[in-house]
């Protein structure tokens, strides 16, 4: 039976699931229309934009109290979302720029992994699809508790990682140009101004 989440959760947490749904939502659009390969000269802008949105709400869901459902298992949400083809599509679009070493945990120690930005924004969207499974069926808090445990036990960290290195990405393409174009940019920019 669905919970409603005006009565067992505490003020203020159903506004801040209502609004984590929008944003998970979001995301899965975002993603999706960037790895449909319709705007690939954005793709990099757009992806930092959507992690860094979903990062910022996934936070908000970090250091907000523990929510704890009322039942001891997950309700079935259904199958999980097949996120494969998804996957194939970033790496299509990302391909040169989607594998990155990463320190697995910095706090443990300086163990490095081979990862991919296509892994990472597939993992972060199958950990929101099944909270929006909760949500949309009517169970709030179930959905508050997935997203909050997945939050601090993967995705959050994951997203970290992938918005680091899209603004890096992001950088190395505006920033490194060959020196004859940038003293041409400086020249056109100062002719500007002068006039």
């Amino acid at each position: 039976m669905a919970d409603d989440a005006r009565m067992t959760l505490p003020g203020g947490v159903t506004e801040v699931g209502e609004a984590f749904a929008e944003q998970a939502s979001r995301f899965v659009e975002t993603l999706t229309h960037v790895a449909s390969g319709a705007t690939p000269e954005a793709a990099i802008p757009v992806l930092l934009l959507a992690t860094t949105d979903i990062l910022a709400s996934g936070s908000r869901l970090g250091a907000m109290v523990d929510v704890v459902p009322s039942e001891e298992f997950e309700p079935d949400s259904g199958p999980d979302t097949d996120v494969e083809p998804l996957r194939l599509a970033l790496a299509r679009i990302l391909d040169g720029l989607d594998a990155y070493p990463e320190v697995v945990d910095p706090v443990l120690g300086p163990e490095l992994d081979a990862t991919s930005l296509s892994d990472g924004l597939t993992e972060i969207t199958l950990a929101l699809t099944q909270g929006l499974a909760h949500h949309d069926a009517g169970h709030t808090t179930e959905a508050l508790w997935w997203w909050q445990f997945s939050y601090l036990s993967g995705w959050g960290a994951t997203a970290a990682s992938a918005a680091r290195v899209l603004a890096l990405i992001l950088g190395h393409l505006r920033l490194d140009v060959e020196d004859d174009v940038a003293a041409e940019a400086e020249y056109d920019a100062l002719q500007r101004h002068t006039t």
